[in-house]
């Protein structure tokens, strides 16, 4: 079964170290310092409203919407995450429409302008680390977890909701 992040709303403070973890993981410098509006290329998004603030990124979804919609194949989906082949890709979005969770975006840039290239969670692939937004979070609101993992959170989750008083 698939891993993706898993960001906890209760934890989040809104910092957004990990939009900016993710970006510095994914320059050729992997230097912070290094990092200008330019070429500040997160992977995920950090939403606030006034109660809560979450990071979004993509769930590497098993029926990945985005690689059944992509006209020239540019999306696919690999053994542990969803894949972006820039060189295929036309920028022409239809991913982004049919993304259930808003986590496809598109590149900034001046280079981006000419020829639009989506952006998207990779895991990190190639980071013997894991994902860098995992490792930055201050508060622990992220984690990796694998299918059968949310499955376990999900039942532990639900058992102590029956035992909850609310609920007798």
């Amino acid at each position: 079964m698939h891993r993706f992040i898993l960001a906890d709303a209760t934890k989040c403070i809104g910092c957004r170290t990990c939009e900016v973890a993710c970006a510095v993981s994914h320059q050729a410098q992997a230097d912070c310092a290094a990092l200008s509006p330019a070429t500040f290329q997160a992977r995920l998004q950090v939403e606030k409203t006034a109660s809560v603030s979450v990071p979004v990124m993509c769930r590497q979804c098993e029926d990945a919407p985005c690689a059944r919609v992509c006209p020239t194949g540019a999306l696919v989906r690999g053994t542990d995450y969803v894949a972006v082949t820039q060189a295929a890709c036309i920028g022409c979005k239809t991913c982004m429409v049919v993304c259930p969770y808003g986590a496809i975006r598109i590149a900034a840039g001046e280079e981006s302008r000419a020829h639009p290239q989506v952006l998207k969670c990779d895991l990190c692939q190639g980071r013997d680390a894991g994902p860098a937004c995992v490792e930055a979070c201050p508060t622990g609101a992220l984690r990796c977890v694998s299918g059968e993992a949310l499955e376990a959170l999900t039942r532990q989750r639900r058992l102590q909701a029956a035992a909850s008083p609310l609920h007798l």
